[in-house]
């Protein structure tokens, strides 16, 4: 009896087991437009309900920079993929994860090797990174 018993708990135990799948960063969908822009600069990341999505940035209409934004999901990590930038895309997995934001990072990259996006004040704020620089991006919702 004690035997069933002890057999019918692990089952129950490995039944109630939930699969834990970390949720994609809703904050980021929409429209935005940098706000602390160089002057003569216009910047904007769109991103899709499927998370993807574009950067670009706009000098007098023509267009200066561009890269293929997305959130996939590889080895159950999500990784944020950057296309268009280097020859190949470059890889930055989630280390950390919010509500309203989450850090990737990938150290073999030269530059950035850490990518933070946050939700503050109805804004989108971004800071690209490695171990000697940074740069700072803030972003509203057209």
């Amino acid at each position: 009896m004690k035997k069933i018993i002890v057999l019918l708990t692990i089952i129950l135990i490995s039944s109630c087991k939930t699969e834990n799948k970390t949720q994609k960063p809703n904050f980021l969908v929409g429209n935005w437009e940098r706000l602390d822009d160089t002057i003569g600069k216009k910047t904007y990341e769109v991103w899709n309900k499927d998370f993807t999505g574009l950067g670009i940035t706009l000098q007098n209409n023509d267009t200066v920079f561009k890269e293929i934004l997305s959130i996939v999901s590889i080895n159950d990590t999500l990784t944020l993929k950057v296309e268009g930038v280097n020859e190949t895309p470059s890889l930055f997995k989630f280390t950390s994860q919010t509500d309203t934001s989450f850090v990737a990072e990938n150290p073999t990259h030269d530059f950035p090797t850490k990518i933070k996006y946050w939700l503050e004040n109805k804004q989108l704020k971004a800071h690209v990174s490695n171990a000697e620089f940074g740069i700072d991006f803030v972003f509203k919702k057209q």
